[in-house]
């Protein structure tokens, strides 16, 4: 089937989560206070690539045919879900295209380079990714890795639910707060952990998910979006396959400014000895602002490490 016929499921994130658990250690659910309030943290910033990308890339192009495998990937991200996909593409024999922006951060663009993928820039606003990587498989061929709206994807990046629910033990996590761009991460998270409620943290004025769950319908961003830090949390829209698994079913989504970002990148830092990139940080503010309840079964996804390290370290030192 392919991705327009498929559902993800529930047994999808488990296979998911046995096929990565033989390439990949898991990573740290560390224990965390966080106003007075012990939690957890799960540190997906300590992948090898850097970003919990790689698990929906890994189970994407696993699950290709010999004959897809053959004809190569084309993907379109900032820079994580592109690494993801180098990183797994390299593994498996696979070429690997990946459309990304002009001003993704430089850390991004050259680890994907490093990966052996060939990159295909385009200007963030004025031309519209999607259409660059359809014209690149009209011409070359290719299967599209959609960076979240993909069911193979979406249960990829539900194999660290999968991981932390094992890591707890007992009953598994009360609630799950997700940084969140197009929300294959937060679906992932609901299919694998359906008793938990799963926050979507977004950054303001690219609240997508978050205000698709609450009007049931995909919301489209405006063309006077503010501009974030969070470079990694930008998609326009949702998709129907991510909607379909959170509405109805995800707990209200909650957004951050940049400011709150970069305290949570400075408390990382501090407290965790971690780098944390600002999308991979939004969840963790949404906690430190006070955005959500915490209890002692709470998890904040910490999901991405590649800073830029000159923008970094101006935020350490403010």
């Amino acid at each position: 089937m392919t991705g327009e016929t498929r559902a993800p499921t529930r047994e999808g994130t488990l296979e998911a989560a046995r096929s990565i658990a033989l390439i990949l250690p898991k990573t740290p659910l560390l224990p965390v206070e966080i106003n007075g309030v012990s939690c957890h943290v799960k540190a997906e910033n300590l992948q090898p690539i850097g970003a919990f990308k790689i698990r929906g890339a890994w189970w994407r192009l696993s699950n290709l045919s010999e004959q897809e495998r053959a004809a190569g990937v084309v993907a379109v991200s900032s820079g994580n879900h592109a690494q993801g996909v180098a990183w797994a593409a390299k593994r498996l024999g696979i070429n690997a295209v990946i459309v990304m922006p002009r001003d993704a951060p430089r850390v991004k663009l050259e680890n994907t380079k490093s990966l052996g993928a060939e990159v295909v820039l385009y200007n963030r606003p004025g031309e519209d990714r999607d259409e660059v990587a359809a014209k690149l498989i009209e011409e070359r061929g290719g299967t599209l890795v959609h960076a979240f709206g993909d069911p193979w994807v979406i249960e990829g990046q539900g194999s660290a639910g999968v991981e932390l629910f094992e890591q707890m033990g007992g009953d598994g996590p009360s609630q799950v707060l997700a940084c969140c761009g197009g929300g294959g991460l937060a679906a992932g998270l609901e299919l694998a952990c359906p008793e938990a409620a799963v926050h979507v943290v977004e950054p303001i004025g690219w609240d997508m998910v978050g205000q698709a769950i609450a009007a049931g319908r995909i919301v489209q961003a405006g063309s006077d979006a503010p501009k974030t830090i969070c470079d990694a949390l930008q998609p326009t829209a949702t998709k129907s396959v991510n909607l379909d698994v959170l509405k109805d079913r995800a707990a209200p989504g909650l957004t951050v400014t940049d400011d709150e970002v970069r305290t949570a990148q400075r408390w990382a830092f501090a407290n965790l000895r971690m780098v944390i990139e600002p999308g991979g940080a939004a969840a963790l503010a949404a906690a430190l602002a006070g955005k959500v309840e915490l209890d002692a079964r709470s998890v904040i996804m910490v999901t991405g490490g590649n800073a830029d390290p000159v923008a970094f370290a101006q935020t350490i030192a403010a």
